[in-house]
């Protein structure tokens, strides 16, 4: 099997873990030359570390029985996007929405702020400049198409 077959099975094994959970979705599979699978998955409200061992342990246990690996040769890792993933899907930028975000767009252009809103889109980002009483805020409307990534920002 193909390296793009073997995510295609696994993408429909684990939509078929979530349905259980609507508020869960599929973001990202990779994998690694020594078949070591990367699962991110997260939840509009976030996702547990018990859901992750659960859909860990189901996912593991087919891939077992169905014998895709009969040498019994990869690893899984299934875990939720951390804040070094950039946002892939719209639903993540939705759950993100009020929180600071780095956007660097197709054309090289930086934008840091906050994720004011989200559409079927676009987003938009509040910036701020100046300081005291010359602080200025601007809204600045990225279109999804042009973006290239987005991260979610720490402020400390």
């Amino acid at each position: 099997m193909d390296k793009e077959a073997i995510i295609q099975n696994l993408q429909e094994k684990v939509v078929a873990l979530l349905v259980g959970n609507p508020s869960h979705f599929l973001v990202d599979i990779r994998i690694k030359p020594t078949n070591n699978f990367k699962i991110f998955i997260d939840g509009d409200n976030g996702v547990g570390i018990d859901d992750l061992v659960r859909y860990n342990r189901a996912l593991y246990k087919q891939i077992e029985e169905e014998g895709l690996f009969p040498d019994g040769d990869f690893s899984l890792e299934i875990s939720s996007p951390g804040l070094d993933e950039p946002l892939k899907l719209h639903r993540q930028y939705v759950k993100n929405t009020g929180r600071n975000v780095e956007v660097l767009q197709l054309d090289g252009q930086k934008t840091e702020g906050t994720l004011l809103s989200v559409n079927d889109d676009a987003i938009v980002v509040e910036t701020t400049s100046g300081r005291g009483k010359k602080i200025e805020k601007t809204a600045h409307t990225i279109l999804l198409e042009t973006i290239k990534t987005t991260k979610i920002q720490i402020k400390f």
